[in-house]
């Protein structure tokens, strides 16, 4: 019977020569995911012996991860800000890039509630999210205000115009006890009879199509209507930036997730609005532009 130690050694090397960046990672991810372990689990029990069943799940992993499938979708989850998303091909995987927006627009409701004094019978704080796909944005945020004690106060739309991605949203709200607190809509961009928002947050497409082609193999796996941006990416948001005048409060806020060469174009986006708009953009921890801040 084979052991941990030798269905390791055999998969890193069919990763290391299917091309993969991490083979050693790979491996023992998608290991411990077959075993119900964790990582350190393998490493403490190397000799420990894999009945057949597991080796031949691990077996087919591997090849799917040899083929270039995303780690993500052979373990079904993905983590983001600490929470665990079921993942599958009906959305995108949730990435760290996009976790800063749910930072921003948590901080962001805070001041509003906590610095800012409100009547009583004051309505909620609307936020929209944009584009939701597995429901990570509006998930998490839900989950951090409900620490907070600030889930009452708020009303969260996730919209998306896929129907598959909107299932797996609430099926990632479900799993966090947060469904009852969220609301779904099938829309392109957003419903405008619920406008206007407080806060709209989006992580739409932003890879310029011809750039499609050559992105990592893993990436191709995924739905390429939440990657494709259009000629330069900025197709999908730009069209969402245009109708910010109608569905944003005065003083709302939007914050939208960018790709890396397109702070001079979301720039010229917001400067085309009527009035007078602003746009900031922050830096992500590689120093690349990646979160737009839009506001009257």
């Amino acid at each position: 019977m084979a052991t941990v130690a030798d269905l390791l050694r055999d998969a890193v090397a069919r990763l290391r020569d299917a091309g993969s960046e991490s083979p050693r990672l790979d491996a023992e991810v998608l290991l411990a995911n077959v075993l119900g372990i964790d990582r350190s689990g393998l490493v403490a029990h190397p000799e420990a012996p894999v009945g057949e069943g597991q080796f031949a799940r691990f077996s087919e992993a591997i090849e799917r991860r040899a083929a270039g499938e995303p780690v993500a979708y052979l373990r079904g989850v993905k983590e983001f800000l600490g929470l665990a998303f079921a993942t599958d091909e009906r959305a995108l995987i949730p990435r760290p890039e996009t976790e800063r927006v749910v930072q921003i627009a948590e901080a962001d409701v805070a001041r509003r509630l906590v610095s800012e004094p409100r009547p009583a019978g004051a309505p909620p704080i609307r936020i929209a999210d944009v584009g939701t796909g597995s429901g990570a944005v509006a998930v998490s945020l839900a989950v951090r205000l409900r620490v907070r004690r600030m889930l009452d106060e708020v009303d969260i739309l996730a919209i998306d115009d896929d129907p598959g991605a909107l299932d797996l949203a609430r099926e990632n709200a479900v799993g966090h006890a947060v469904a009852d607190h969220l609301r779904f809509a099938e829309a392109d961009l957003l419903p405008l009879s619920e406008a206007p928002f407080d806060l709209v947050l989006a992580n739409l497409p932003y890879i310029a199509t011809s750039a499609i082609a050559d992105l990592p193999a893993p990436v191709l796996f995924e739905p390429r209507h939440a990657l494709d941006g259009g000629e330069d990416g900025l197709d999908v948001i730009g069209r969402l930036v245009a109708i910010l005048p109608e569905v944003l409060t005065q003083r709302g806020l939007a914050v939208l997730e960018i790709g890396a060469d397109q702070e001079e174009g979301i720039g010229r986006l917001v400067a085309a609005l009527p009035g007078r708009w602003s746009c900031t953009v922050e830096r992500d921890l590689a120093g690349l532009p990646r979160t737009a801040r839009i506001e009257r």
